[in-house]
């Protein structure tokens, strides 16, 4: 469901980038946000219903649902294909109607403001999400003092549907500022030299394939895209992933994980970006100088990713999985490991996911796979007594029972997490100060009459190629480690309860490394054309700067005449 909105925005991008820039600019983004919102509406108000309609089904028949008998994913589909089309004017078109408008010097500064105003929406959803995610997503329907799981469990389920309420009704209340803005807006500084912007003077549909032409057959912008497409890559993975590594590698509750992305990622990214944009402003950084400082900031955040190698917490103790039943040795996993001599006479079921924690720290697969023959206690707070799996694995006189849930990781993992939330924060940080500055190379490298396009180009390709793909392979190669898999009621696989944390640590990570290491060739590529390519500018700019800095003597008549023969001799050169 993840690429969903991506389908319906992919569909209209390049027309909208193109075509959408002859329009009434502020008016296209305020029905943009418009259609989010009944996108959203859609997808909850049907959700809402057939989560009803379910539970009483369920409650009357006790029967095994299953999910091709449900229409409700159709509804999901167009509510979130709505989403993709509406959001796709927002950013090629904003983008350029701000730069359309501001001064050079101050357009990089706005543009990060924007930016930096943006990311609220991601650090609202990551509360809002970690809020949901702590309420049991049948809330209303059943009676929670019968759930025995806690949102620490693999098999918690949050309230995701609660939060597009939420969003359509924001979604709704920000379309009306759009509507109210003028289709243009009086240059800065009054820049009678300033080139109309292309969104007033382009038209026509026979403009689309020459414009697409010359915007790819620029060799800077084609490099940038090719890199942008393998750093999108590493970013989407680690985006969609990150709280559950979270969860997996370090116990986190994905409410917590959610929270602590909220309130210390995103702020981080936020000022990082703020400060770029405030940098290329205050240094007045050309497109050469914001290309190196993109490329260094980007350079850091990724040796700091590799130290995240080292912050990692061991395997939960789980009997059968990771360790034997004595706990004294790792296990290679095979199916027949789960069982023991303590309960080959109880008859478990290998698929059953119940699991139990020893006062050893020690978790079993459920209390039939602990032996467990009595129990106490109601709900969350349910003992089992007498499990003989546990009084053969410690010394007489030791406690036989287990509580519900997993055991929880060691103290020492504690740490462990500390330090990667640290080095987390810092690559965060350090990544988005080249945010901006990259920003800006894609908008000059290229014709000005073709600065929507290429904003709009980029995201489409880069969604096409790194935001679809992307949480495809990741999560084939993330499920690669699960230790234990659920089934489902009807039959068939269904979630992972547990996955060995380390083959995880190893291939995210190393993924995420990877991706962004191959793009750097890329990058590095760009600024080298890009040095080329405004070399000569530069150079005749600053000598221009010397002249008139210089005052006026007529006995300089001859040697200023050899000063340009000089900048010519270069421009021909």
């Amino acid at each position: 469901m993840f690429f969903l909105p991506w389908l319906g925005n992919l569909l209209f991008l390049a027309m909208v980038s193109h075509f959408g820039a002859q329009l009434h600019r502020p008016r296209f983004i305020a029905a943009g946000c418009l259609l989010m919102a009944i996108g959203a509406l859609l997808t909850e108000y049907k959700i809402s219903y057939d989560m009803v309609s379910l539970c009483v089904c369920i409650l009357l028949l006790s029967a095994c649902v299953r999910e091709s008998s449900s229409h409700m994913w159709i509804y999901v589909f167009l509510g979130n294909a709505l989403r993709g089309i509406g959001e796709t004017p927002v950013t090629p078109l904003g983008i350029s109607y701000i730069d359309d408008f501001a001064k050079a010097e101050n357009s990089p500064f706005y543009i990060a403001c924007l930016q930096t105003i943006t990311l609220l929406g991601p650090m609202f959803g990551f509360l809002l999400g970690s809020y949901c995610a702590k309420l049991y997503v049948d809330i209303g329907y059943v009676d929670m003092e019968s759930i025995t799981i806690t949102p620490k469990d693999s098999r918690w389920v949050g309230a995701w549907w609660m939060g597009f309420f939420v969003s359509s009704s924001l979604l709704l209340i920000s379309s009306i500022p759009f509507w109210f803005l003028p289709r243009s807006l009086p240059r800065q500084g009054d820049e009678k030299d300033k080139p109309t912007p292309v969104s007033l003077t382009l038209d026509g549909i026979d403009r689309f394939l020459p414009s697409l032409k010359r915007l790819l057959g620029t060799p800077a912008y084609f490099l940038l895209l090719c890199g942008s497409i393998l750093k999108f890559n590493s970013f989407i993975g680690l985006f969609t992933f990150k709280a559950k590594y979270m969860e997996q590698q370090f116990g986190q509750s994905a409410s917590r994980a959610n929270f602590l992305i909220g309130v210390l990622n995103l702020p981080a990214v936020a000022v990082g970006i703020f400060l770029g944009g405030l940098l290329m402003r205050r240094y007045k950084l050309s497109v050469v100088s914001g290309a190196q400082l993109s490329f260094a900031t980007s350079f850091m955040g990724y040796l700091l990713l590799l130290l995240q190698f080292g912050t990692k917490c061991d395997n939960r103790p789980v009997a059968g999985l990771t360790v034997s039943y004595n706990g004294t040795q790792s296990v290679s996993f095979d199916g027949e490991m789960v069982f023991s001599e303590c309960n080959r006479d109880c008859s478990c079921s290998p698929d059953e996911w119940d699991p139990v924690c020893s006062d050893k720290g020690i978790t079993y697969v459920s209390p039939c796979m602990a032996g467990c023959l009595s129990s106490s206690g109601r709900g969350k707070n349910t003992v089992f007594h007498n499990c003989s799996c546990v009084s053969t694995s410690f010394p007489p006189g030791s406690s036989t029972s287990v509580r519900l849930g997993q055991c929880p990781h060691a103290k020492d993992c504690s740490r462990s997490f500390t330090s990667y939330m640290a080095v987390s924060v810092l690559s965060s940080f350090i990544n988005s100060l080249g945010a901006t500055p990259g920003y800006m190379v894609i908008i000059r490298c290229i014709s000005p009459d073709l600065k929507s396009l290429a904003l709009g180009i980029q995201a489409l390709v880069t969604r096409t190629l790194g935001g679809i793909p992307a949480p495809v392979y990741f999560g084939a190669l993330i499920d690669s480690t699960c230790l234990k898999w659920s089934i489902k009621k009807c039959g068939g696989r269904g979630a992972c309860r547990i996955y060995d944390s380390n083959m995880y640590r190893v291939i995210f990570l190393g993924l995420i490394t990877c991706l962004s290491g191959t793009s750097y060739f890329f990058i590095i590529a760009v600024i080298i054309l890009l040095k080329r390519q405004f070399w000569k500018t530069d150079r005749e700019t600053e000598l221009q700067q010397v002249k008139a800095s210089k005052p006026y003597h007529p006995y300089q008549k001859m040697s200023q005449g050899s000063m340009l023969g000089q900048i010519c001799h270069w421009s021909v050169t």
